[in-house]
């Protein structure tokens, strides 16, 4: 005895020691925090708030090219062969039919331009930036659908550990009553009352649930691991879900509202394609330009010492018209006729999928609502059984067999209640996804 006590004061030391040297820390969490924490700290949903960024730098920058833009240009160059061109003899007062090549310039030649440039109209800036406002709205609304799934998948794995919880209870429950099974029927055992397979079937069950308990609390660092990516949570803390009592409540509040970012993603997806059209339109049209250049051109021969700079400027404006592209447009605007389509298929289909959700989550919430109170009934009616065995048994008017029969009873019972909670949960938070609503 005083061994064990050793032992245990040494394991305590140890274990503070160790605590001491990991500052882990420990909070409780109910489902409202961990859904606030995912909101602020999960990637996906931190993309989603930078995609929004940047197309709002997208269209600051698409802003910008409507302003005047300078661009300088330099321009040394040493000529090793001075260029020549043929001339007419006569030119210099030769004999007429005669050429004369005439080298032009100078060996060294130092240029400077620098050119304003202003769109006055460009068929594309428009459609431009409609396109830039509409897609604003496709990544608010992909922004409110990664928020959901990400919602999703936080609450389905809080309701799955609050499950294993309320497990894990059910069976150290069952393991303290199977210990003091264990250790009367040892002094029974002792006494010749009863033979030895009788207590081994005991101890199989003890193993049974041990390893039940082993298999939970692997199950429960899986889905703490995917918790903590969830929601940002540090690794070096534990997770403590405050308890639910299986939540005796419905967590389905607010069913009156309803929103859809399926389909009003569909519907800007839509007024894209209608801007696609405009815009592909709006390239049959011309573009117009104003241009303003200065150029300075320092003329350079050394041998004769010869130093002249020339000036020039100019302003003028530029057209720029396909009038033929090889029918491009023509296969685009089929292209966006086909797409159009396309999505209203697309529409018909969602919407579709959205209300069966929607309608098989509410069969689904009823029927797991009336068999989570059927198998909470029935764990009621086999723990009296088992109650009334156990006596029995300590009578010595029923079997081993009986016993454990009874026990197994009270097991399954207790798992049906378990799993029709995480089920009846699961389809509250399948409706909730498939009207928008879940907080």
């Amino acid at each position: 005895m005083n061994k064990r006590k050793n032992m245990l004061i040494l394991g305590l030391t140890f274990g503070t020691l160790f605590l001491l040297g990991h500052s882990v820390v420990g909070q409780n969490y109910n489902l409202e925090q961990l859904l606030k924490m995912a909101d602020t700290a999960n990637s996906s949903i931190r993309n989603a708030r930078l995609d929004i960024e940047i197309n709002n730098k997208q269209k600051n920058a698409y802003l910008a090219s409507r302003l005047p833009k300078v661009t300088a240009a330099g321009d040394y160059k040493y000529n090793a062969i001075i260029p020549g061109q043929v001339v007419p003899a006569a030119f210099f007062g030769g004999a007429p039919g005669t050429y004369s090549t005439v080298k032009f310039g100078v060996p060294y030649n130092l240029g400077n331009t620098v050119q304003l440039t202003q769109i006055i109209y460009n068929s594309q800036l428009n459609y431009g930036l409609a396109a830039l406002d509409i897609n604003k709205k496709i990544v608010d609304i992909q922004l409110k659908m990664t928020q959901d799934e990400v919602k999703y998948q936080v609450a389905n794995a809080y309701f799955n550990l609050q499950a294993i919880n309320k497990q894990k209870d059910y069976i150290e429950k069952n393991l303290l009553n199977l210990e003091k099974l264990v250790a009367n029927m040892t002094n029974m055992l002792k006494q010749g009352l009863i033979t030895p397979i009788e207590l081994d079937k005991l101890k199989i069950n003890r193993l049974t649930l041990e390893n039940s308990l082993q298999n939970l609390a692997s199950s429960t660092l899986q889905i703490e691991d995917a918790l903590r990516i969830l929601t940002g949570i540090p690794s070096n803390n534990t997770i403590t879900l405050l308890s639910d009592q299986l939540i005796e409540k419905t967590i389905l509040i607010d069913t009156t509202s309803v929103y859809r970012p399926q389909l009003d993603l569909l519907n800007a997806q839509k007024e894209m394609n209608i801007e696609e059209r405009k815009g592909n339109k709006m390239a049959y049209l011309p573009n117009l330009s104003f241009y303003a250049a200065y150029n300075y051109t320092y003329n350079l021969k050394p041998a004769d010492n010869f130093r002249t700079g020339i000036e020039s400027a100019f302003i003028g404006l530029r057209l720029d018209w396909t009038l033929f592209d090889g029918l491009e447009k023509v296969y685009k605007h089929k292209m966006n006729v086909l797409n159009r389509e396309k999505l209203d298929n697309q529409e018909l289909m969602v919407r579709q999928q959205l209300d069966l959700a929607t309608l098989n989550a509410k069969r689904e919430i009823e029927n797991q609502t009336n068999s989570l109170k059927l198998n909470k009934e029935q764990l009621e009616i086999a723990e009296k059984i088992y109650t009334q065995t156990e006596n029995q048994y300590k009578q010595g008017t029923i079997s081993t067999n009986d016993l454990i029969q009874a026990d197994n009873a009270v097991q399954q019972a207790q798992t049906n209640v378990v799993s029709t909670y995480v089920k009846l949960r699961q389809a509250e938070i399948h409706y909730l996804k498939s009207i928008g609503n879940i907080k």
